[in-house]
């Protein structure tokens, strides 16, 4: 079986192809990238989507060797995500469902960076830590779903370390600058917000650049701002893991990149003689391919293909709100 991945929830494109075996053959995408100083303007993500997705598409079926007539399920992300980013990809999918006429299956985004994850790290049921730019979430599988046991209050962890960037005039993208300025950097207090399984950054981000202005060193609070949040993180996946009695650690989404956020679940898991495993580095991003391999197992498993001509978006789409029917 063949599935061709559409990707479109924020600022990347992509076009991904995954087989039944787990193979991902194809993995291609185009990031929209805003002014500097500037967030992502949902507008114009949406136009840079609409005018990179005949490209991408090439790009991937070159890549996979692969027609689109040979492909037998077409997946797009359905939510959550921005919506003109999300209309880019509805749009694009239908038109590819209609004129290949293969059937059509919305892919929860959130679940797609656990299924990716999962695969490429062969951890079966682990607890989950997903942190992205607008998610911030832990998450372990229980009773057909995937349950939230914490998340963010406010904004997630990624929204919140573009949030720092953008205000201390950083270069994009925010989150690997803000990583290589924290080594060698000094311990300044922040403060450390987790409300039972639950956490906030936004008052963290306000501190972090009051400090600034008050003339800290860019390396001190780049350094105190990850220790402090990748702590909270940490506390709270640990907490999960002793409610759930699950005996692994699934690091994903795209500030799973993070050496530092790594070291510190290592440490945690090694402590609790828990496994402990990250996506690949290419998976951890938006990305297809993630998209690709999750509509396979929906439609393997007996998710109703949508209409195209009813097809819609879910902007505010839970992970769980989502019958994971193939676990």
């Amino acid at each position: 079986m063949l599935c061709l991945g559409i990707e479109s929830t924020a600022h990347t494109f992509g076009v991904g192809v995954a087989d039944g075996k787990g193979r991902m053959l194809a993995n291609v995408r185009d990031t929209y990238r805003p002014k500097l100083g500037w967030g992502i303007v949902p507008l114009e993500a949406r136009l840079h989507h609409e005018a990179v997705a005949g490209h991408v598409l090439e790009g991937a079926l070159l890549e996979s060797g692969k027609t689109l007539n040979e492909m037998d399920v077409i997946a797009f992300s359905q939510g959550p995500g921005l919506p003109p980013c999300l209309y880019a990809g509805l749009n694009f999918a239908v038109d590819l469902s209609k004129k290949a006429k293969k059937p059509l299956i919305g892919v929860n985004h959130c679940i797609a960076h656990i299924e990716v994850g999962r695969l490429a790290t062969r951890l079966k049921y682990p607890v989950t830590l997903y942190v992205s730019g607008a998610n911030t979430q832990v998450i372990a599988f229980v009773s057909g779903k995937y349950r939230i046991f914490g998340e963010t209050q406010d904004i997630g962890i990624g929204n919140a370390l573009d949030k720092f960037g953008r205000g201390a005039k950083l270069e994009f993208p925010y989150g690997p600058k803000i990583e290589e300025l924290a080594m060698g950097g000094k311990w300044i207090s922040l403060p450390y917000v987790v409300k039972g399984m639950d956490l906030s950054f936004s008052g963290i981000v306000t501190e972090a650049t009051k400090r600034l202005k008050q003339h800290n060193k860019m390396g001190d609070v780049c350094f105190s701002i990850q220790e402090t949040m990748f702590a909270m993180l940490t506390e709270v996946v640990e907490r999960a893991l002793a409610h759930t009695g699950k005996n692994g650690v699934l690091l994903t989404g795209g500030v799973a990149a993070n050496k530092r956020l790594q070291e510190m679940l290592n440490v945690m898991c090694r402590e609790r003689e828990a496994k402990f495993a990250v996506v690949p580095h290419e998976y951890s991003g938006d990305n297809a391919a993630m998209i690709a391999w999750t509509g396979i197992l929906a439609y393997k498993n007996g998710v109703k293909p949508l209409n195209p001509k009813k097809a819609a978006i879910l902007p505010r789409w839970r992970t769980d709100q989502v019958e994971v029917s193939w676990l």
